[in-house]
């Protein structure tokens, strides 16, 4: 029987922010499968609906019907999805903003980088630490 496949799952209104994630994750590592939503309560209907649930979820902090914070919250509050490694990936870096989600449980905070060779190297670390958690980095 076969493993299943390495997914993670981006929750960003940004359709280009989207687009180039997608880009770069296929470049970094051609075998993580990327699934999108468009905002929290997209993320959350498909998290809650969805038969397997992903790796790893990366989530805005600033979006539209239901933020990042209000997100996390709900993800960390439901036991079927709460172990799921969040990090936060947003142009928001403000401090506060920041602590606030790593007290509700955010695994790391990412600010979007400026350029996508950035990117990548943040992916590609990103995703062989949680691919390989026995691995020290």
């Amino acid at each position: 029987m076969a493993e299943h496949p390495f997914t993670c799952l981006l929750i960003d209104d940004d359709i280009d922010d989207q687009k180039i994630f997608a880009i770069i994750t296929e470049e970094v590592d051609d075998s993580v499968i990327c699934l999108f939503a468009n905002d929290g309560v997209d993320g959350m209907e498909k998290l809650e609906s969805c038969s397997t649930i992903p790796d790893i979820i990366f989530l805005d902090v600033n979006m539209p019907r239901m933020d990042g914070i209000e997100c996390l919250k709900k993800i960390k509050k439901s036991p079927r999805l709460s172990g799921i490694p969040v990090f936060m990936y947003s142009t928001t870096a403000d401090p506060i903003t920041v602590q606030l989600t790593k007290e509700l449980g955010a695994k790391e905070f990412i600010v979007k980088p400026a350029n996508i060779i950035d990117l990548g190297n943040t992916l590609a670390r990103i995703f062989q630490k949680e691919k390989n958690p026995s691995l020290k980095f």
